[in-house]
């Protein structure tokens, strides 16, 4: 039977709905759990957040950001030069991070997100002799080493923290210039994105992903947690890579994407999974091989350092492990978390994610070619990271944050879509309630 555009909606809000409902038994079920032996660790399952209605400073631009994205984004991508509408998606994806944060007041949404007792800012001051703190680093990763680390740093190779350490050294320390630095890296995340989908795809699959990028309910986590500064650490890497093995920028692009891919292996040990995302990169690039040894040598450089100084990231990994186990990775359930897990994902992409991706799935079982198929590659390769680190016990809970550098790649997607106003509208109402009705952890 011929695919109609109404056969395939019908479809698309079944997806959505399958996904909702995952959302409400994920919400049910580990409410029950909760309650019952409180091994989930969270308050408001499957999300890290609590309960609290509330309005702020923040709630009338997040309105006037999202009625001017849903009622103008998609016609204004069509017309704006290509350089143009990279500003645009940077700025108006500020403009709604920013204001989502500010939903929680400056104080609350941002200034102290990074400086409670499990985040980086409260080592800052252990950081006075950088070399000296690096060698030492992984002598205090367990919970019964002396002085051991917060949670967060603790959890993360040493350059997460140097970012904030270095911040620090050069005037801008404190939560706010912390939150706000997470914000302004973070959020060029989608120009990223945008860059590498043009360069793998074609710039009209690029176009129509954009308003939906800028519009993710994503944005709720990415102001202020640190892993939206990763998640553009990654994105860039991605794309720089897209750039050179496509032969847009044979020069630069190359050692620009190791050098990002390496630092993204000392900001966090999980995003070690975008190996996934850059080998489908090197499937679809025309120039796979030739820019190779160039991202190698910039891809040495963090390791080589940090390896001088007397980090050994492969011990303080093993350590981790063994601390994850210590504390709440030890006590929730992988048996919830397993498929819990992608509950969060749906909160963190939105439905209309959800429906693109069933669409791209029905670009492979059809095993068309062209630049569709090009891209549902693409969103796959970020779908099976996701489920490797699903699957390897170390992420339990916390990954609408922790998932926020996989997650971007899955919103390109939704350039299957038809009716993309009808599905922007959805996605901004959903970010909307996640915001003014829980209080969330970032």
């Amino acid at each position: 039977m011929p695919e109609t555009p109404e056969r395939d909606l019908r479809r698309d809000l079944y997806a959505a709905a399958a996904a909702a409902l995952l959302v409400a038994v994920a919400a049910v079920v580990g409410a029950v759990i909760q309650h019952r032996h409180g091994t989930l660790r969270v308050n408001w399952p499957p999300l890290l957040a609590d309960w609290e209605p509330h309005l702020g400073p923040g709630t009338p631009a997040a309105l006037a950001v999202a009625a001017a994205v849903v009622a103008y984004g998609p016609s204004l991508t069509v017309r704006l030069p290509w350089r143009s509408l990279l500003l645009a998606t940077w700025v108006t994806g500020m403009a709604w991070t920013w204001s989502l944060a500010l939903v929680d007041g400056w104080h609350r949404g941002i200034a102290v997100q990074l400086t409670t007792p499990h985040e980086y800012l409260r080592v800052i001051d252990r950081f006075q002799d950088i070399p000296a703190a690096l060698r030492g680093f992984s002598d205090h990763i367990l919970l019964e080493s002396p002085d051991n680390w917060p949670a967060h740093v603790a959890g993360h190779p040493p350059g997460a923290t140097l970012t904030f350490v270095l911040l620090d050294r050069i005037g801008l320390g404190g939560g706010g210039w912390a939150g706000a630095w997470c914000i302004t890296v973070g959020t060029t995340a989608a120009v990223a994105v945008l860059v590498a989908v043009r360069a793998l795809t074609d710039e009209r699959l690029a176009r129509r992903a954009a308003p939906f990028l800028v519009l993710a309910p994503a944005a709720v986590w990415v102001g202020t947690s640190a892993d939206g500064y990763f998640a553009a650490v990654a994105a860039w890497a991605v794309a720089f890579l897209a750039l050179a093995v496509t032969g847009h920028r044979p020069g630069w692009a190359g050692p620009a994407s190791g050098l990002l891919f390496g630092w993204a292996a000392y900001l966090s040990y999980g995003l070690t999974l975008f190996a996934v995302i850059a080998a489908v990169v090197l499937l679809l690039g025309s120039h796979r091989v030739r820019p190779l040894p160039f991202v190698l040598a910039g891809f040495l450089v963090a390791p080589v350092a940090f390896t001088v100084v007397g980090f050994d990231w492969w011990e303080a990994y093993r350590l981790l492990v063994t601390r994850y186990y210590q504390g709440a990775g030890g006590v929730r359930p992988y048996g919830y978390w397993v498929w819990a897990n992608f509950a969060c994902t749906v909160v963190m992409v939105g439905l209309a994610t959800v429906a693109g991706l069933r669409r791209a799935g029905a670009q492979l079982v059809r095993r068309t070619e062209g630049t569709q198929v090009r891209l549902a590659l693409l969103v796959l390769g970020a779908l099976v990271a996701m489920l490797v680190a699903d699957l390897s016990g170390m992420s339990k809970a916390e990954t609408e944050r922790i998932w926020l550098p996989f997650a971007l790649w899955l919103l390109p997607a939704c350039a299957f879509l038809r009716g993309s106003r009808g599905w922007l509208a959805a996605q901004a109402v959903l970010a909307l309630l996640v915001n003014h009705l829980l209080l969330t952890g970032w």
